[in-house]
């Protein structure tokens, strides 16, 4: 089953020399140095890569961020931070607020932000794979395994290393812990989308599929609520989507729930059933349409033509006629109910 994910940007950093005449002496000093600029630089390229796969990416990952540990914390392993952390001042741009870049001179925020590109890159490479047409057994369990890592590395950011940080995040900014928060729980969400698509594929019980829908929607629905307090110039696209999918999912717990239902023979509840599921389709159509008209980061792309928002309200229709055509086989002493 094919998927579509709303994707913010990644974020843009400017370039650091890590030259340090002076400070640095010896051939070793310099050769680390030349190697973090290097292995920055190849980080960075592999970011826009449409080649690079989760094992390039791991490598170059932890090449870089081995290395800038030495910047990080004491070489002796002590408990004090190395005397090399606040040597370099860095810049990097946010997600949401455009091109106007954050600057601190601190090693710890370039671990972050770097850190915080990966795991997009994560999002982002589970989101190409996901939106091919014929997806595989095997395609979908790399997007799932993708969304996952991406959500630790956010979590991990979030728990072990903001807190850290000199000066805090503003509000808005991408290192701000609700922002963080949004991400991982809308990889989270993700990730079971594609536990749901499977699970309809192998044609499990309905009531596991609804069940497992009305938790996908839940945690869009707190994704959203996480984001509530942001400016709306750069977060109503972002909401937009979430909110749709929150529609989207519930409507899809009300379809599964309406075929648990059905196979009771509760017919009238069946049918009520579907009918608030073909509401919050319509609803979730609506905002397809706001969340194509809205300005802010993000693809501009029109959601409901895609084939995965399509195939729902085609469930939902042919369910409820199923529903209304076992109803009227139904009947009372009295009449054939309607």
């Amino acid at each position: 089953m094919t998927h579509w994910f709303h994707r913010n940007p990644l974020k843009a950093t400017a370039p650091v020399s890590f030259n340090y005449y002076g400070v640095v002496t010896g051939p070793s000093a310099s050769k680390i140095c030349n190697d973090l600029r290097s292995s920055r630089a190849r980080l960075l390229e592999l970011f826009t890569d449409l080649n690079c796969n989760p094992e390039m990416m791991k490598n170059a990952a932890d090449s870089y961020f081995s290395l800038l540990q030495g910047f990080i914390n004491s070489l002796d392993e002590s408990t004090q931070e190395s005397k090399l952390r606040y040597i370099q001042n860095f810049k990097w741009t946010d997600t949401l607020q455009g091109q106007v870049p954050s600057a601190q001179q601190d090693a710890v925020f370039e671990l972050i932000s770097m850190g915080f590109n990966v795991a997009l890159w994560y999002t982002k490479y589970a989101s190409r794979l996901a939106g091919k047409e014929n997806i595989t057994e095997d395609e979908a369990k790399e997007v799932h395994r993708s969304l996952k890592i991406a959500a630790g590395i956010f979590k991990h950011l979030k728990e072990s290393h903001t807190p850290k940080l000199i000066t805090p995040a503003e509000k808005g900014r991408d290192l701000e812990s609700r922002l963080i928060e949004a991400y991982v729980i809308q990889c989270q969400a993700e990730a079971q989308e594609v536990t749901i698509a499977r699970a309809i594929e192998l044609k499990h019980a309905p009531g596991l599929i609804a069940a497992l829908a009305y938790e996908t929607a839940n945690f869009y629905q707190k994704a959203d609520h996480t984001l509530s307090s942001l400016e709306p110039a750069y977060s109503a696209k972002w909401r937009k989507y979430l909110h749709l999918k929150m529609c989207f999912y519930t409507a899809y717990a009300y379809c599964y729930h309406g075929e648990t239902l059905l196979a009771s023979d509760k017919c009238g509840e069946a049918i009520r059933s579907l009918q608030e599921a073909e509401k919050l389709y319509a609803k979730a159509e609506a905002l397809c349409k706001e969340y194509g008209e809205t300005k802010g980061p993000g693809p501009t792309v029109k959601p409901s033509g895609h084939l995965f928002f399509r195939k729902l309200g085609n469930v939902v229709k042919n369910t409820l006629e199923k529903c209304q055509r076992e109803n009227g086989f139904i009947l009372n002493p009295n009449q054939k109910k309607k």
